[in-house]
Parts: C-alpha cells; structure tokens; sequence
C-alpha cells in the first residue's frame, strides 16, 4: 500500500491510499501454445439464449462434417445478433465442451478488448476458408 499526504485541512491530516496489484501472467512453453487449437469460423446464425441477459448461441462452420455451437457473452454488444451472419471470426476449438444455461458450447471465439471494452473481433484480412488454422 502507497501512502501520500494531500493536505491539512481544519487541523485534520488528508491522506490518499493508493494500492496497486499488478498481476503478470505466467509463462508457457511453446508446447503449452501449440495445444491451442485456434481457427477461423464462418457465422451461419446467432439467436439470443433465453434466460440470459449475456449469450448469444451462435451456429459456426469450421468445414467440418457439421457445424458447431458456441456460445458467447457478447449480447449486450450486439442487440441486433444477425448483425454477425456471415463474419468471418477467430475461436479457440479444442477447448472441452462446456454447458451454460443448459446449452454445450463446443468453443470460444476470441477477440480483444476495444478502447471502451467493447470486444474486437480477430479477422483475417484477406479472404479464407472457414476452418483456417492459425499457425
């Protein structure tokens, strides 16, 4: 904890308290890194998840036999969900299926944090197939 005087002010003392945590994420080994399993998906449909205020249940083709689904915390940005038909995205598809609000999500779309925390989404910059791997 950092202590710093400001001011006196009617015989009383005014100090700020400032604590900072800084939290540094572990290293991993490049086979740690290659166990990821990240590809580009092509968005067939989005519908919102009843009874969540936070997921969208998205239908994704990764050229695979059939398509998977995936659901992601991303409805309070996107009120109009068809608004991502067709986009071309980044997931992570090895993660183990997870059930949220009784529904398998077969994955985790990846994006980064805008200057306002509004998510930005990874695209490719030219056009590919949907199951591109990410080297």
């Amino acid at each position: 904890m950092y202590n710093e005087f400001i001011a006196r002010e009617n015989g009383l003392f005014i100090f700020v308290s400032i604590r900072v945590i800084i939290i540094y994420m572990s290293h991993i080994t490049i086979a740690d890194f290659q166990k990821i399993d990240a590809r580009v998906g092509k968005v067939l449909n989005v519908e919102f998840v009843e009874g969540s205020e936070k997921l969208l249940k998205c239908t994704i083709d990764f050229g695979e036999e059939r398509p998977r689904q995936i659901l992601s915390g991303i409805r309070s940005w996107y009120p109009e969900p068809s608004a991502l038909i067709g986009k071309m995205l980044l997931y992570c598809t090895n993660l183990e299926p997870r059930k949220m609000m009784g529904l398998e999500s077969e994955g985790m779309l990846m994006a980064v944090d805008g200057p306002d925390g509004t998510p930005v989404f990874l695209v490719p910059d030219q056009q590919v197939n949907p199951g591109s791997k990410v080297h």
